[in-house]
């Protein structure tokens, strides 16, 4: 089984930043990789980045291009979104999710998710 615990989220006004961090243990996966997702409320799960763990390959959805950056820590199997110049858009929980193989931007492609950290951008 995978366990995934995600920090770092909270209250910011428009243009701050926030540093996500996702941990995870337990994973037993010779090639996987880790995405970040966010749910606003009456909105559907979207796709916000991904790594592929072991190549450093990254991929992000057009919403956050530019502001967002997506790493790695592998000796501590760690995940981290550095999210900067924030707008009210990008509040939503934040989610961690992993699955084996190479990246996807699909939820249904992840099989393990934490469970979620609040972003609240202000106006």
């Amino acid at each position: 089984q995978v366990q995934l615990v995600e920090s770092g989220g909270g209250l910011v006004q428009a243009g701050g930043s926030l540093r996500l961090s996702c941990t995870a243990s337990g994973r037993t996966f010779s090639s996987y990789a880790m995405g970040w997702f966010r749910q606003a409320p009456g909105k559907e799960r979207e796709f916000v980045a991904a790594i592929n763990w072991n190549s450093g390959s990254t991929y992000y959805a057009d919403s956050v291009k530019g502001r967002f950056t997506i790493s790695r820590d592998n000796a501590k199997i760690t995940m981290y979104l550095q999210m900067n110049s924030l707008k009210p858009d990008d509040t939503a929980v934040y989610y961690c999710a992993t699955k084996a193989g190479g990246l996807r931007v699909g939820a249904l492609q992840y099989d393990y998710w934490g469970q979620g950290t609040q972003v609240t951008v202000s106006s």
